[in-house]
């Protein structure tokens, strides 16, 4: 639902302190609403969370929106764009005031060349995404959107945030009506 990764976090903050020159990594913040990648767009930085949350969202040609997830602390964003050299596969958008580790992509390419612990995290980044998708794909089939409804309550709870209706719909794959439905149903 809300993915971190803390050892990912722990490591661009090692390479932070570190380097003498911080022009390859920067911290860079986001107000609540603001996007950081677009759709379709050639990221200009990879960016690693430092703080708050995100949602990644597709939008579909239809212009309807659907969220895949909603990333905090220690998740990055654009590797896959670099590594494969493509357009962003979708957008992101800071659900809070966010702070990232914006790092220069020249830099993040040395990175991959040189840093096997970075190659490891990021092995382990990409087979979390594939379990997470392989579960959230099951539990859809599975159970009730009530189920995962009531999960997103809770982080919404946990959190202290305020995710509109139409995040919510678009998380769960549903029209905002069967949304509204759905939060009658749990009452």
């Amino acid at each position: 639902m809300l993915r971190t990764n803390q050892i990912f976090l722990n490591y661009i903050e090692n390479l932070y302190e570190k380097k003498k020159s911080k022009e390859e990594i920067v911290i860079r913040s986001f107000s609540k609403g603001e996007r950081m990648l677009t759709q379709d767009e050639k990221p200009s930085k990879i960016m690693l969370v430092k703080q708050g949350i995100t949602k990644c969202f597709f939008t579909e040609e239809n212009g309807k929106e659907y969220i895949v997830e909603f990333l905090g602390k220690g998740e990055i964003i654009g590797e896959i764009e670099l590594i494969r050299n493509i357009p962003c596969l979708c957008s992101i958008e800071a659900v809070t005031e966010v702070a990232v580790y914006a790092v220069t992509v020249s830099y993040f390419q040395s990175l991959i060349k040189n840093d096997l612990t970075l190659n490891n995290l990021l092995l382990d980044v990409f087979a979390e995404r594939i379990i997470n998708t392989s579960r959230r794909a099951s539990y859809q089939q599975l159970y009730a959107v009530e189920h995962t409804l009531a999960q997103l309550l809770e982080l919404q709870k946990e959190q202290n945030i305020e995710i509109s209706k139409e995040d919510m719909a678009a998380y769960l794959g549903i029209t905002v009506r069967s949304l509204n439905r759905s939060l009658k149903n749990l009452k």
